[in-house]
């Protein structure tokens, strides 16, 4: 087995990075729709210590390095009452979505980071387009780790938006889903919970990948065309 110490620390770094952006966004929000709870705890911050969760932000991504398959995991969810909400399915609803968004602005940051790169250096431009074509040439320059980071973030906030939004408990979509069931099934649908997670990870790492691919192939389609 081959660990490359440089990737796997690009990895960590980014990856709490996102999941810190990630919680404070929900904390944030909530705490706008008229729900202090999360404030109140300290979770809107990038202190990653804050959103530790012990099986999703330790033990996942470090069996998901040992088995090659990267880091991947999720952070200690953050607290919502929702009777604190002024408007309890509008507060729900904005608090769950505003953690996948700030994924995907990170992922518009790290790509408008490439392209400036891309634009203003000509090493850069040669190491940008090669992520295009899908490798990348170590030239020696110093933007090699900048431009290598950068498209870590891509990929891990391109991963956990999108995952976050599949309408699966308790991941952030079915915050939504819910709302479009009737009472009746709203309940049952509640209380799949960590089953939901398990299923996913047992058989949806290809659906996973066949909503990703796309998205990631688009900014590689940009990239090669800098």
């Amino acid at each position: 087995m081959n660990i490359d110490p440089v990737d796997v620390f690009f990895q960590i770094i980014v990856f709490l990075f996102a999941i810190s952006v990630h919680e404070s966004a929900h904390a944030w929000m909530a705490n706008k729709c008229g729900d202090p709870t999360a404030k109140m705890l300290g979770r809107i911050t990038m202190n990653p210590l804050k959103h530790i969760d012990p099986i999703g932000t330790v033990l996942l991504p470090v069996i998901g390095l040992l088995t090659m398959h990267g880091i991947f995991g999720w952070a200690k969810p953050t607290p919502v009452t929702p009777q604190n909400f002024r408007n309890t399915i509008q507060g729900d609803i904005l608090t769950t979505v505003a953690g996948p968004v700030s994924n995907f602005l990170l992922v518009g940051a790290s790509v408008l980071g490439l392209v400036i790169i891309a634009l203003t250096s000509q090493s850069g431009h040669a190491l940008v387009n090669g992520l295009g074509h899908r490798h990348i040439t170590d030239t020696g320059s110093i933007l090699v780790p900048v431009v290598w980071l950068l498209y870590t973030a891509v990929q891990m906030n391109v991963l956990l938006g999108i995952f976050n939004l599949l309408p699966v408990p308790p991941l952030d979509g079915s915050h939504i889903f819910r709302h479009l069931l009737p009472d009746s099934l709203r309940s049952i649908y509640d209380s799949v919970g960590i089953f939901g997670i398990i299923l996913l990870f047992s058989v949806g790492g290809r659906f996973v990948y066949a909503l990703t691919s796309p998205v990631m192939g688009w900014v590689e389609g940009l990239l090669a065309q800098l």
